[in-house]
């Protein structure tokens, strides 16, 4: 009898530990999150992004475009978990209307604005650098200067260093940053206005000047959850970590504290 009984509990002991095991993993499987992005985040985050997944087995959705249009997009209900903006306009735009978590919000990054040529040039100081003389008949690529960050950023500088109204009629204004160095990359346009990270990650511009930071608003990249979920606030976590920063330095970004 008592083997019987000794024989049935060895049975159903593998049983009940599966049972129990099975409860203490649930809380852990990997979930889906989707991060929407400033386009100029792209080949830096792509990265931070592939590391977190293979730390915590979340599946990340990574969705870049212009600041502008991307917090548009929040605002009428698209399914975003994170938003990274390249300015805190955006952010303050959405954080008015109740669309990310509270207390959720913090300055990530921070970057440097530089113009860029297609062709090799020497290094110039502003100084001495005319800006309409040296476009010709060309276009000068950059984002919309009432929208894209980059944009408001470069028209901003512009105005500052008194170069705006003579080449405001050749301005070639794109949906975002990207889409600005790309056009310079291609030979489309023979400069452009993007931030150093952008000219860092394409081998075919050339940084002609970089921006006094005296003749903008400082340039910021706020992050904040949009979603509740445990990994929207692992990502988060992740981007403050050592890792994420090291990556993010590697890429030409100035890593903020809170």
């Amino acid at each position: 009898m008592w083997n019987n009984i000794l024989a049935s509990r060895s049975f159903r002991c593998p049983a009940y530990l599966a049972l129990a095991l099975l409860c203490l993993a649930a809380p852990l499987r990997a979930e889906q999150i989707t991060v929407f992005a400033a386009a100029s985040l792209k080949t830096a985050l792509d990265e931070v992004s592939a590391v977190f997944k293979e730390t915590t087995d979340h599946d990340v959705t990574l969705s870049y475009a212009g600041s502008a249009a991307l917090a548009r997009q929040i605002s009428f209900g698209a399914p975003a978990d994170v938003f990274l903006s390249a300015n805190s306009t955006w952010m303050t735009y959405l954080e008015d209307q109740g669309a990310i978590v509270a207390d959720s919000r913090f300055d990530l990054l921070g970057n440097q604005l530089v113009l860029i040529s297609h062709a090799p040039s020497p290094a110039q100081d502003w100084t001495d650098l005319d800006l309409s003389q040296r476009l010709g008949d060309g276009f000068l690529a950059m984002g919309l200067v009432q929208s894209v960050p980059a944009g408001i950023y470069g028209k901003e500088a512009l105005e500052t260093l008194g170069q705006w109204q003579s080449v405001a009629t050749q301005v070639a204004q794109t949906d975002n940053v990207r889409a600005a160095l790309a056009l310079v990359a291609l030979g489309e346009a023979p400069l452009g206005i993007v931030y150093a990270t952008d000219a860092q990650a394409d081998e075919r511009v050339h940084v002609v000047a970089p921006f006094p930071e005296d003749t903008h608003q400082p340039i910021k990249y706020p992050a904040a959850q949009i979603s509740e979920t445990q990994a929207a606030t692992d990502f988060l976590t992740f981007l403050k970590s050592a890792e994420a920063s090291a990556l993010f330095q590697a890429h030409g970004f100035e890593v903020l504290g809170e």
